[in-house]
């Protein structure tokens, strides 16, 4: 896809992204309908009706590209996929369900096994971020606009990372004592890619967890950035993965984080 394509196919979404946040934020008002999946973790009418509304847009808008998505079915035919729309209509469900505000809703182009183009909004935070290639990364927040380039907002000598739990595993804290971390602050959704990319924090480390979707628009915003993805040993973050699992995961808002 070109660039000027992706930029189109960004601009084109991200009207329907706020309608989807809204939407989010009015049926929590009103109410949730709570359900547990067969992987026991929740799901509601939120998650729900976020994910026909952006599938139904990017059909229109990619008919010839398969989605996946968390809160639609994966049949047997989802394999072996290199250029794919990756769904996340709601990361950070706990955080939605219980009056929190950095759940997001997320959506990435992956092409060739990655990131091309992504877009994550966190509409209780009124804070839209997306990309559309690489040096091409922006946020939307009290109507201004912005050029995201991680470059770091804190003290200079200070190394602020965001864990998804308080309670650090022995591998993630060696790791964080190895890129000399003076604060950890505990933040659940994709939005962790995002603040990152702002320049907020510098650094996110986790084990294997989670899926693809819960990660592809985030790493999208950030790689385009200037940011740096790698697992553990160094590698390329991809796409596609059997089962859509995540590997290991080291995000620095720089090479040099400092």
């Amino acid at each position: 896809m070109e660039i000027e394509q992706a930029k189109d196919t960004v601009d084109k979404l991200l009207d329907t992204f706020y309608e989807a946040g809204n939407l989010s934020l009015k049926l929590r008002a009103k109410g949730l309908i709570k359900k547990i999946k067969s992987d026991n973790t929740p799901v509601t009418n939120g998650d729900i009706e976020v994910n026909n509304i952006l599938t139904k847009r990017i059909k229109e808008l990619t008919p010839e590209i398969p989605i996946i998505s968390e809160e639609s079915s994966i049949d047997s035919s989802a394999k072996n996929l290199k250029n794919f729309w990756l769904i996340d209509p709601i990361d950070g469900t706990y955080d939605y369900i219980n009056n929190k505000d950095e759940f997001t809703l997320n959506a990435a182009l992956i092409i060739d096994k990655k990131p091309l183009l992504g877009i994550v909004n966190a509409p209780d935070k009124k804070r839209m971020f997306y990309t559309f290639g690489e040096n091409n990364s922006f946020e939307i927040s009290d109507n201004k606009k912005k050029k995201l380039n991680c470059k770091k907002l804190s003290d200079v000598n200070e190394v602020i990372a965001v864990s998804y739990s308080n309670n650090l595993k022995p591998e993630i804290f060696e790791l964080h004592k190895k890129f000399k971390v003076t604060k950890t602050v505990k933040m659940k959704s994709s939005l962790k890619f995002c603040v990152i990319s702002a320049g907020e924090f510098d650094l996110y480390i986790a084990e294997p967890r989670a899926s693809e979707w819960d990660i592809a628009a985030g790493h999208a915003v950030l790689k385009n950035a200037g940011g740096s993805i790698t697992d553990f040993d160094g590698n390329e973050v991809l796409y596609g993965k059997k089962d859509f699992k995540n590997p290991s995961l080291i995000i620095k808002r720089s090479i040099e984080i400092i």
